[in-house]
């Protein structure tokens, strides 16, 4: 009876083994797929502030703000590269877009204040709310507030994910990643690790073609935003 056993475990054991060896080949599989996905739809269209062509809008990514509503230093950097693309005459208007789930916590509004704050004219700057993620930024930018030609805005270890998702959804957008706040080490670190999976999270929403989780009527302030210029 104990050899039966042991004999069950064994198996079961080897199963296991093979299982998890097929998950984990999958999931290098999916994450490679991304990658090379996303480097080959954003290569070409990744610039810096100086040489990158003109657009009518920055498209200015969500990130983290704190709880006393300042921008947390990734955010910062990415608004003072939309600050300095609009001063140079590289776009005409900037759409902020990040994450306001909750009543308490406002991406869109922080950015909006940061800018306003050094001397961005307000008219200038449009606020989405409902920039969940990337996918969702991109998707509303061009279904919601009617851009179809724009300037990303992000960290380099983000552009490259950012430019192919907007331009596979029909933006056709370049790029321009900061790499100022690499003197924050570990945070850097942790975003670089967690941009493998986000590649394969990435490829999964362009295949299936999901809508944003809000999408909503079209909004005019993009439009407003160049015609005050």
């Amino acid at each position: 009876m104990t050899g039966i056993v042991t004999g069950m475990l064994l198996v079961w054991f080897r199963r296991s083994v093979v299982a998890g060896s097929l998950v984990v080949a999958a999931m290098v599989l999916a994450m490679a797929t991304g990658d090379l996905w996303v480097r080959a739809e954003a290569h070409g269209h990744v610039h810096g502030v100086a040489d990158v062509p003109a657009a009518p809008v920055a498209l200015v990514l969500g990130a983290e703000v704190y709880p006393d509503g300042n921008p947390s230093p990734f955010l910062a950097a990415r608004l003072e590269i939309a600050r300095q693309l609009l001063a140079a005459g590289k776009v005409k208007a900037i759409l902020v877009s990040g994450d306001h789930i909750a009543w308490g916590y406002n991406e869109p509004g922080a950015m909006f204040q940061w800018l306003v704050d050094r001397g961005v004219p307000s008219q200038r700057i449009v606020l989405d709310h409902a920039g969940f993620d990337t996918y969702d930024s991109c998707a509303r930018a061009k279904e919601v507030f009617g851009v179809t030609s724009a300037i990303v805005v992000t960290q380099s270890y983000h552009i490259d994910r950012a430019v192919a998702l907007c331009r596979r959804l029909g933006v056709q957008a370049s790029g321009v990643g900061d790499d100022t706040v690499r003197i924050y080490t570990e945070p850097w670190r942790n975003s670089v690790v967690r941009e493998r999976g986000a590649v394969v999270k990435a490829l999964a929403d362009v295949v299936s073609g999901r809508d944003p989780v809000f999408l909503g009527p079209h909004e005019p302030g993009v439009g407003a935003a160049l015609a005050s210029h």
